[in-house]
């Protein structure tokens, strides 16, 4: 407790009186020399800051007066003060002024550097976020281009290269009317879901980039519903050579096909996460029927025949769930069904049996030949004149396989099925890339399907699937 008489906080000290037998704390660490007590009411009282407590020790009466001659500097050196000068003098013009504020909310007393709180670097500093490895920085992983040598972008396995030079020379022709049914040289997708990894392309073939023809292949990739209930449907459709509307058709094709799948994919993904795989052949038999049948009407709408606007159509069913392996093919037409398993290719592709020839009759089972006339007519068309009844359809074709960690499916057009089971050069040499590592990103992959092979200038379009 401090004495009332004669105390520094008080602001009117008492002018007469004896002196206090020795100055308080608060009136030394004010340093008023050997000035007498009475003398001080001269002068008015300044406030002492809270630090002025904190010295407790200071000198007697005798030692302060030992130092007369200079003023003492001021007790505590006010940050506010000494932070603005030496702000002023060292960079007036190109450090913001907020820097020399202080904030309101902090103390007086508190002796901290100015720019902690608001000053902005003149410089970027470096995050932390930069100093992560890749694999933190980004979430997209390297692909195997990055990670192996560049493979070449065009490239001929034999010994002499194709006729043909290897990148496009001429455009399709086109008018007025016609731009929508243009069609890009080549396609490029990829997609990941689950345990699996997708790339597809369709390349217009050398023959077709010489002459100026469109490219006949079409390639459709859609993604129908959400989370593990997504069906991933790859549609892979070839238009009929020497035809006008090769191009039309199969892109009619996927996408009347797309559209079928997508109304009934809840149904199609639970059927092959269970298994069911006799609904499943029934059921996507009955969409690619219709699929068809509106080829068909669609050739009769422009006066063509049937075989003039058609296409081979193959497609693959991927399900999202990771817990779920079974692929699925379905589709009608030639083309190719390969699957790469420890390095050596296995064709998939399922047995349809040869057509019966109408002219040749049936034979019973000890070789008799079944000669009964029923003398059943054909109906007649509906209206006169109008077409005749349509050929044979193709037959269906249809696969559920279970696919292993580091398979690779191939499901391609006949312009690549063709030399891979022609050239054996061209699946070597595709076995060997798509072997080891990890899947190839899509320039990669849109260079190992363009492996050229003397006598193969078709189309190629392919989708292949590798399992992690």
């Amino acid at each position: 407790m401090l004495p009332a008489a004669g105390s520094a906080w008080d602001p009117t000290p008492e002018p007469s009186g004896p002196p206090p037998p020795r100055p308080t704390p608060k009136a030394a660490s004010r340093g008023d020399g050997p000035v007498p007590p009475p003398a001080a009411p001269a002068q008015p009282a300044r406030p002492l800051r809270p630090e002025a407590p904190s010295a407790p020790e200071a000198p007697s009466a005798p030692e302060l007066a030992s130092v007369p001659e200079p003023p003492p500097p001021p007790p505590v050196p006010d940050p506010r003060t000494t932070s603005r000068k030496a702000e002023t003098a060292s960079s007036p013009r190109t450090r913001p002024q907020i820097i020399a504020v202080r904030p309101p909310w902090e103390a007086p007393g508190v002796q901290e550097p100015a720019p902690l709180t608001f000053a902005v670097p003149l410089a970027p500093q470096p995050s932390t976020e930069m100093s992560a490895p890749p694999s933190e920085a980004s979430s997209v992983p390297l692909s195997d281009a990055d990670r192996h040598a560049p493979r070449p972008l065009v490239e001929h396995l034999g010994d002499r290269p194709p006729t043909y030079e290897p990148e496009p020379v001429t455009l399709p022709a086109s008018g007025a009317d016609d731009l929508d049914g243009l069609v890009p040289d080549t396609v490029l997708d990829g997609a990941r879901y689950g345990t699996w990894t997708l790339r597809a392309t369709s390349v217009r073939g050398d023959s077709a980039r010489f002459r100026g023809e469109p490219r006949r292949d079409a390639l459709l990739t859609a993604r129908f519903g959400t989370g593990d209930g997504a069906l991933v449907l790859v549609a892979v459709a070839c238009g009929a050579r020497a035809t006008e509307h090769a191009h039309l058709a199969a892109a009619d094709a996927c996408r009347w096909i797309g559209g079928a799948v997508a109304r009934s994919h809840t149904r199609l993904a639970d059927d092959i996460r269970a298994g069911r795989r006799g609904d499943l052949k029934s059921g996507l038999h009955r969409l690619t029927d219709r699929t068809y049948g509106k080829l068909r009407a669609r050739a009769a709408e422009l006066g063509l025949e049937p075989s003039a606007y058609t296409a081979g159509l193959r497609c693959l069913l991927l399900s999202a769930d990771p817990a779920c392996r079974t692929r699925v093919f379905f589709g009608v037409g030639p083309g190719g069904l390969f699957r790469l398993r420890d390095g050596a290719w296995q064709d998939l592709e399922p047995f349809v049996p040869a057509p019966a020839d109408p002219s040749r009759p049936e034979e019973g089972p000890g070789g008799d030949r079944l000669t009964m006339d029923l003398q059943i007519t054909t109906a007649p068309p509906p209206y006169a004149g109008g077409p005749a009844a349509p050929p044979p359809a193709e037959p269906f074709r249809f696969r559920a396989s279970v696919a292993r960690p580091g398979d690779t499916l191939l499901l391609c057009g006949n312009g690549l099925a063709e030399p891979v089971r022609g050239a054996p050069d061209l699946a070597e040499e595709l076995a060997r890339r798509w072997t080891a590592g990890d899947p190839p990103g899509l320039p990669a992959y849109l260079a190992d399907v363009q492996l050229r092979v003397k006598g193969y200038a078709d189309d190629r379009t392919a989708a292949a699937v590798w399992e992690a």
